[in-house]
């Protein structure tokens, strides 16, 4: 099982949403952790350390969860295999939870939202929101894009105009699929480069909320 870290309430309840974050290329299981204060308060963080080590493939000391190609190409092999560990993880991530999980939200920046959303669209229907910071629909022959793979799934897509690293393009190009395949999916914009910023932390985190929130 892939090593985490974890942030719970005081008193966790049953049925509390399982908030699952994966950290970009090249960081550890500590990155994310600083978002915990912008999520629900009965909220299960989880925070895994992606499985592969870095520095083989240049990207330093930390972790990675697979090997990056350049545009939207994932290494098909280490990418592969990166799925199957996040898949054990998440199969086997409820047993060692101090109550029963509700609603998997599953999110990531840069190559964690990457992750996360093909995550969701291999394994439709298992993830009821999906967090994308500044990551892409990768090109890999098991992600499909088309309405049985989106449906049941909230996607929440927030992208830097100026990012150097996935080019704004790139998330454009990204959305227009979900989009055309009728996913429920909000996109928002920020004047920035590569990173997460506190409005749009903000942001994904009223999106959490009105979307955990049952209608009335």
């Amino acid at each position: 099982m892939l090593a985490y870290r974890t942030s719970f309430p005081e008193n966790p309840v049953d049925g509390a949403p399982l908030v699952v974050l994966l950290h970009g290329r090249g960081s550890n299981e500590d990155d994310l952790l600083g978002l915990r204060r912008f999520l629900p308060e009965d909220a299960l963080l989880v925070t895994p350390r992606a499985p592969f080590p870095g520095a083989p493939w240049g990207y330093g000391p930390g972790w990675a969860w697979y090997r990056y190609l350049g545009e939207d190409r994932p290494e098909p092999e280490s990418f592969e295999a990166g799925q199957r560990e996040l898949d054990a993880f998440l199969r086997a991530l409820p047993a060692e939870l101090p109550v029963r999980p509700g609603p998997l939200v599953l999110g990531g920046f840069s190559q964690g939202g990457t992750t996360s959303v093909a995550y969701a669209l291999r394994n439709p229907g298992r993830v009821a929101m999906v967090l994308n910071f500044s990551g892409f629909v990768p090109d890999h022959p098991s992600v499909r894009v088309d309405p049985d793979t989106v449906r049941g799934t909230r996607f929440f897509w927030g992208h830097g105009t100026l990012d150097p690293a996935i080019p704004f393009g790139m998330a454009e190009a990204g959305r227009a699929r979900l989009q055309a395949a009728g996913a429920d999916l909000v996109t928002r914009d920020y004047t920035m480069g590569h990173g997460i910023s506190l409005e749009e932390a903000e942001d994904a985190a009223t999106w959490i909320r009105d979307g955990l929130t049952p209608d009335t």
